[in-house]
Formats: C-alpha cells, sequence, structure tokens
C-alpha cells in the first residue's frame, strides 16, 4: 500500500506486548509509526507492564521492557496521520485524565481516521465520548465503564474476538492482535497476501521475550500459518519467557516475561510441511544449541534453502549446526516476508 504513517499513544505500564506487537509489525509491513507519550520526547523511554492470567481473580503484572518513544507528544501534527493505536495496560486509567488526550483522539475520531485500541485502552475512547452508540469490545473488566459510556458491548467469544464498528476497531487483549492488525492494515487500506504459508518456530524456556512474540504475531497477522514448538513439550504447554534490556549496567538485565504457548508437537513433527523456520534468541539457544533433534531440524531447513531468520543468541544454534558459513545474514521479519509473500 501506499506509504502510512500511524501514531501509537504510549503511557508509563501500559501493556509490554500491545505496545511493541503492532509498533513493529506496522514497520515491517512498510507503515511508519510515532510512538508519543503526554510529557516525555523523543529519546525517553516508557516502562511497560507483563500482564497475564495467573490462576488469581485479576491477572499478574511484572515489569516488562523499557519502551523508547521516537517523537514528542507535544509537537505532534494530528493532519500528518492516517492511523491511531491505543495499547492496554495500567497507562489508559490515567491517560484518559488528560484533556490534551482526549482532544487528539477526537480528533482522530471526528475526521474518520481508523483507531484501533485494544484491552484497556477503550477507557480512553469512553472517556472521550467516543463509543456512544458503537459496538466495541474489551477486556471483561472494562465492560461496566464501556456500558455506562453508552456502547453497545460486545461479549468476546474469545480473547482473540475483534470487533470493527466505522472506523473504531476494538480487541479485547494481545491474543488477538493477528486479527487486530489485520483490520487495522485493512483500515489503511492495504491488502494482505499469501496465506498459504507454514513458518516454524524453535522455541524454548526463556528465550526473549519480543524476539518471539513479535515476529509470531506479525506473521500471522499476514496470514501464514506459524507452529511454534519445543523439546519435550506439546502444543498448549507453555515455555516463560525472558525480558532482556540494557538499564546502564555491563550486560543486559533480565525479568520475567509472557508465558509462551506453544502451537504444535515437537515429537513426530513434519518439517518438511514447513516454508520457512524462525529462531528466537534469549537463553534457551544456549541449551538447544546442545539438542541433536534441534540441529537436525535447522540442518533440514538449510539444506533445502529454506528461509531461516535467526535473531540475538539464536546464531548459537546456527553455529552448533555448522551452517553460518553459508549465511549472509538475515532481517528477521522483512526477509522472511520477501521470501514468502508480497504486502
Amino acid at each position: 500500500m501506499a506509504q502510512k504513517r500511524v501514531l501509537l499513544l504510549c503511557g508509563d505500564y501500559m501493556e509490554d506486548y500491545e505496545a511493541m506487537v503492532p509498533f513493529q509489525a506496522l514497520q515491517a509491513f512498510g507503515v511508519s509509526v510515532d510512538a508519543v507519550c503526554p510529557g516525555k520526547k523523543a529519546g525517553d523511554i516508557c516502562r511497560t507492564a507483563v500482564q497475564q492470567s495467573s490462576g488469581h481473580q485479576t491477572n499478574s503484572e511484572s515489569r516488562g521492557h523499557n519502551f523508547a518513544i521516537n517523537a514528542t507528544f507535544d509537537e505532534i501534527e494530528f493532519t500528518k496521520y492516517d492511523g491511531l493505536m491505543l495499547p492496554g495496560g495500567r497507562a489508559p486509567e490515567y491517560l484518559a485524565l488528560n484533556e490534551a488526550v482526549l482532544d487528539l483522539v477526537s480528533k482522530f475520531s471526528n475526521s474518520g481516521k481508523p483507531i484501533a485500541s485494544i484491552c484497556h485502552g477503550q477507557l480512553i475512547l469512553a472517556a472521550a465520548g467516543l463509543v456512544k452508540g458503537r459496538m466495541c469490545t474489551a477486556y471483561p473488566f472494562v465492560r461496566p465503564v464501556l456500558i455506562a459510556a453508552g456502547a453497545h458491548w460486545v461479549e468476546p467469544e474469545t480473547l482473540s474476538t475483534c470487533v470493527v464498528d466505522g472506523n473504531i476497531i476494538t480487541a479485547p487483549m494481545y491474543k488477538g492482535h493477528p486479527e487486530y492488525i489485520r483490520h487495522f492494515v485493512k483500515a489503511l487500506g492495504g491488502t494482505i497476501t499469501g496465506s498459504d504459508k507454514r513458518v516454524l518456530f524453535l522455541c524454548g524456556d526463556f528465550m526473549e521475550d519480543y524476539e518471539v512474540a513479535v515476529p509470531f504475531q506479525s506473521l500471522q497477522a499476514l496470514g501464514c500459518h506459524v507452529d511454534a514448538v519445543c523439546p519435550k513439550k506439546k502444543a498448549g504447554d507453555t515455555c516463560p519467557t525472558a525480558v532482556h534490556d540494557f538499564e546502564g549496567d555491563q550486560t543486559y538485565s533480565e525479568k520475567p516475561g509472557h508465558d509462551f504457548t506453544l502451537t504444535a508437537n515437537f515429537e513426530g513433527l513434519d518439517t518438511s510441511s514447513y516454508d520457512a523456520l524462525v529462531i528466537p534468541g534469549g537463553r534457551a539457544p544456549e541449551y538447544l544449541a546442545l539438542d541433536k533433534s534441534v540441529i537436525a531440524i535447522v540442518k533440514e531447513f538449510m539444506e533445502t534453502k529454506k528461509p531461516v531468520a535467526s535473531i540475538c543468541h539464536g546464531q548459537q544454534i546456527l553455529s552448533a549446526a555448522d551452517v553460518l558459513k553459508v549465511l549472509h545474514g538475515w532481517n528477521l521479519i522483512r526477509s522472511i516476508v520477501a521470501s514468502l509473500m508480497e504486502i
């Protein structure tokens, strides 16, 4: 599609995935994305929150990545943007009290430009008076606020459900990113093709959180069938992930990330049915590089000349498989997209 420019409205303790996945996915698809936060300027950071179900009465929350803002809120020129995205998490609770935020969101709504809001981001839409008479969904805890604001509440069948009403796109949480991003790309005038491709992810405990979720959900948004497997685990099992950040120490810090759900069994895997392979980084590659079955999978993909995308410490697996001498480097999402499909 023609070059588009999107605004991502951020705040401290927005949900980690709900900021970074659309931010990087849209850029990988050729969309320019400016991330801004009231009271902050380009180069500042927002702290993010890792939120997920933990068996308690509400979600658990831990510190996520430090998300770098790339534009200055006070310098925003609304007319330069084609769409707006509102991440969830705890940030919307106080951003909904900011008059400058509400004025900005209202301008997007009044102009008919697409607004994509997820999870608790709909609190901002409600505060701006934009949901009255509109069908929308959200994380279930937000339902009373939306109903009180006059919305036609749509009970999500699953936490991946998305609702589109005119220029407003809503979703309950990050599990719905693939459909949520697809709807937003369509609203921007884009067309996605290539849904017949199958991609395999080689996962392990304490792989880096972003390095698995961003490409995984980005490829799903393109319509690919994406499977995540891990040695000695099966579909439905989870891998804990690690949040790695450089925070002023001599090496990166590590914090707990999301629990990433696997989608296929490792045992009996038919690797010949996949068109490409992705290897996330983090600490998992240190021990996956010692697994003979993992090495065999990598060699198979290389020998059949299928695209292999590896990031960060993932190259330890490539080294163990003795394939680096024939690699010339891969740009994680762009290369695999270029090899598989057209946008």
